[in-house]
């Protein structure tokens, strides 16, 4: 008769245990495709959930296999405290992947609405809720192997004492981490910020790409990534453009002459905003806002629905004007105005400089203006007693040389 308590024995309880582990995986692998081919939800837990679940099997099985068959019996404990470790770290694997399904489920409902804010608080307070849950379960799981041990049970009970002391000391230990984590959570569920939200931090322009329980991920508008710690957000101020809404609004400013007829540059702009999809037809504004002894700054006010599309649009307005503007030739050119002065006219000698009306086409420079040894008959007069040029004749000296020797 064959004798099942031994070591042949046990071999063949643990090949029957892996038979039967596999048939009931195939049960439940065939109803899980079943339902699959109805409920995406089912298809993806069978996808994450395939590994562990069939792991968890085999290990039961072998376990109880095992303990039927096993001939040295003081061997027992030790194997069967081994399986035991096993299993509560299959089950934690399979806890953890049953979890990350379910809130990837919930955070898909929100994917297909990324300009939301509604849908991106839900993500990002999800995403943070999913790496919490992890690491609980996996600080579970580590304090659910430690306690089968014996020794470590009667030192967590005599450490149950002197929690208090301990926490203190860990908390200074770990300020820094600690503070991380609560400013990550912070963050999730105060809304200052979300997933996709567009902020302004240490002067660089970007979008939130990933939240974590101790820092924030910012990709920035040329593919790089700005890596900050979760306490930056709540302790330093930052810009965040779509607090609210992605909508936002953007000016383009010119310096331009005065003889530019703004009526025409207002229908010029109306032209190029109705030609474009970039605009988001809400605001459309062109004023002077200030104006200087040679120009005026005329500044334009546009809209678009997100930050992207209002730096592009931005840009396309400032082309065409420019195009616009030298098709219109001179009229809204930045000049200079001159006044052209005789040297020799005693009442404009000393005069200052004064602004002109405009002259249409080329403009001779204007000569400089009179200093201590330029500008000037005295001034080169002046000149010529340290260069030891030739003197200056006056026309009055000259009629009067004339005179002298006719």
């Amino acid at each position: 008769m064959f004798e099942w308590v031994s070591w042949p024995g046990m071999v063949a309880a643990a090949a029957i245990a892996l038979v039967a582990a596999a048939i009931v995986i195939l049960i439940v692998t065939g109803v899980a495709a079943a339902f699959g081919r109805r409920y995406q939800f089912v298809r993806n837990l069978t996808r994450w959930g395939r590994m562990p679940f069939r792991v968890l099997v085999v290990v039961i099985a072998l376990w109880f296999a095992v303990g039927q068959t096993l001939p040295d019996r003081e061997l027992w404990p030790y194997v069967s405290h081994g399986f035991l470790i096993g299993v509560i770290i299959v089950a934690a694997w399979l806890a953890g992947a049953l979890i990350i399904l379910a809130i990837d489920h919930a955070i898909s409902r929100y994917r297909n609405d990324p300009e939301s804010r509604s849908a991106r608080t839900a993500r990002t307070q999800l995403e943070i809720v999913r790496r919490l849950v992890i690491a609980i379960v996996i600080v579970l799981a580590i304090a659910g192997v430690l306690l089968t041990f014996d020794a470590v049970r009667a030192v967590g009970t005599s450490l149950l004492a002197s929690a208090g002391i301990i926490s203190v000391i860990a908390g200074l230990a770990a300020q820094s981490t600690l503070g991380n984590m609560f400013a990550g959570i912070q963050l999730a569920f105060s809304e200052a910020l979300r997933v996709d939200d567009v902020v302004i931090a240490e002067g660089q322009w970007g979008r939130i790409e990933e939240m974590t329980l101790t820092y924030v991920v910012l990709k920035l508008w040329d593919d790089r990534r700005l890596v900050l710690p979760s306490t930056y957000f709540t302790t330093t101020p930052f810009e965040n453009w779509t607090r609210h809404s992605s909508d936002l609004l953007g000016v383009v400013e010119f310096d331009l002459d005065w003889n530019l007829d703004l009526d025409d540059m207002r229908t010029q702009l109306d032209r190029i905003l109705a030609a474009t999809s970039l605009w988001d037809e809400r605001e459309s504004v062109l004023q002077v806002t200030e104006t200087t002894g040679h120009t005026m700054r005329v500044r334009i006010l546009v809209s678009a629905s997100d930050s992207g599309r209002l730096f592009d649009l931005r840009c396309h307005v400032r082309e065409e004007m420019v195009r616009w503007l030298i098709r219109q030739g001179s009229p809204g050119m930045p000049r200079q105005r001159v006044v052209m002065l005789d040297p020799y006219d005693p009442s404009e000698r000393d005069a200052k400089t004064v602004e002109m009306p405009t002259v249409e086409g080329d403009v001779e420079p204007l000569p400089e203006r009179p200093g201590l040894f330029t500008g000037s008959i005295e001034a080169e007069t002046r000149a010529s007693e340290f260069t030891q040029a030739i003197p200056i004749i006056r026309p009055d000296d000259d009629h009067e040389a004339e005179r002298q020797h006719p």
